[in-house]
């Protein structure tokens, strides 16, 4: 998953914001620092609060212009944003998504949903994948 970021340049340094996400930017004296935390703001913003309501919108998937840089979204990130906006687009919880998944338990199913422990074994993958058929995959790296 990669979001576009416009630089722009000003008296003191760089700055960027984000072209989906309204409000993520960030700045640096340098070229090379703006890179750096243009990669780490994207993951702080996507990485909110996990009991939120948000749902944050894909990237577009192609977009030109002058000062367009990408950005890649950390993978564990990126396959709990899709995972939870592809649930919610279902209008199920957690606990619905748990069973039809076939997983034990309720936090089973919320550590796939949390960046910080997300990281599904491949045979977890693929009954997500079966119960969830649209989920973009594609789009996790």
């Amino acid at each position: 998953m990669h979001y576009h970021f416009r630089i722009h340049t000003d008296k003191t340094g760089y700055w960027a914001e984000c072209v989906e996400l309204k409000g993520c930017m960030t700045q640096a004296d340098s070229l090379d620092e703006l890179k750096v935390n243009i990669r780490e703001v994207l993951n702080l913003y996507l990485n909110e609060n996990e009991d939120s309501k948000s749902v944050f919108p894909l990237p577009k998937k192609k977009m030109s212009g002058k000062n367009i840089v990408l950005a890649a979204v950390d993978p564990k990130i990126a396959f709990s944003q899709i995972l939870r906006m592809t649930r919610l687009k279902r209008g199920l919880s957690q606990k619905q998504a748990a069973l039809l998944i076939g997983m034990k338990n309720l936090y089973s199913y919320q550590r796939l949903e949390s960046p910080k422990s997300a990281n599904p074994a491949l045979s977890t993958i693929a009954r997500i994948k079966s119960v969830f058929p649209e989920l973009a995959l594609d789009q996790v790296v």
